[in-house]
């Protein structure tokens, strides 16, 4: 019971922070339209749509969300609270990976967003091949799942002190979203929550990207407040400091 009530409650977060994350998306094709009204009104271009988006961020998140849907049909029973929203929200960061690439047109922008669609692909097609062959690569998927998971984590960490970092030294947010950050922190506290419910041994893999992902947003979300009120902010964003 512990079980269901856990996964529910946190499978009713993940659609929230599905909606945080879509906010994200939305923000920047807002900013895209906003972008090329200026440019017919006045002929020179606005702020750039994507912004202080960190392409290092999103593609670990993605690769978070990714190796998480993969490690949901690669445990026994199989994980209907883990898979469905992880499958969803990893589609829509590769929205918002290419969204980055089209706005900024680098070879590296480019390759990520190539990479998160191939590895979208071989993803989906794990889980139709775990659905067809029941059980077959299960050991498999998940050690793999696992190793990922554990690499991402790293990572993960790594994205989201990059985030950090652009951040606090332009003193201002650019096409950041509050609500993405909030709404996956909610889902980052009940992830905790199921995590031990689930078990330790089976569930520590999202104890440990859950517990690093909610310290980086609880970060991320501090700088919105310090942005608005902080005369150091004011200085950066000026260009004094």
């Amino acid at each position: 019971m512990w079980y269901t009530l856990a996964g529910s409650l946190n499978s009713i977060f993940i659609l929230i922070s599905l909606y945080g994350i879509w906010s994200q998306v939305k923000m920047v094709w807002d900013r895209k339209a906003a972008a090329r009204t200026a440019l017919g009104v006045n002929g020179s271009e606005s702020e750039k749509p994507t912004d202080l988006l960190s392409l290092n961020q999103f593609t670990v998140s993605f690769l978070a969300y990714c190796s998480f849907f993969v490690y949901g049909y690669s445990i026994r029973p199989f994980n209907h609270f883990i898979v469905w929203p992880r499958m969803i929200a990893a589609m829509l960061i590769l929205v918002l990976l290419w969204e980055i690439y089209t706005d900024r047109k680098t070879k590296l922008a480019f390759a990520s967003s190539m990479m998160a669609a191939v590895i979208m692909f071989l993803a989906l097609s794990g889980l139709m091949i775990s659905r067809v062959f029941d059980g077959t690569f299960i050991d498999e998927g998940r050690k793999v799942s696992q190793s990922l998971i554990v690499l991402v984590t790293l990572f993960l960490a790594q994205g989201y002190a990059h985030q950090i970092s652009l951040i606090w030294k332009s003193g201002k947010t650019g096409a950041a979203s509050l609500n993405m950050s909030q709404f996956i922190l909610a889902m980052d506290v009940t992830t905790i929550l199921f995590a031990f419910a689930m078990g330790l041994q089976t569930g520590w893999p999202l104890l440990f990207l859950a517990t690093v992902s909610a310290i980086t947003k609880m970060a991320i979300m501090y700088l919105f407040t310090w942005v608005e009120f902080s005369p150091r902010a004011r200085q950066r964003r000026s260009g004094f400091a």
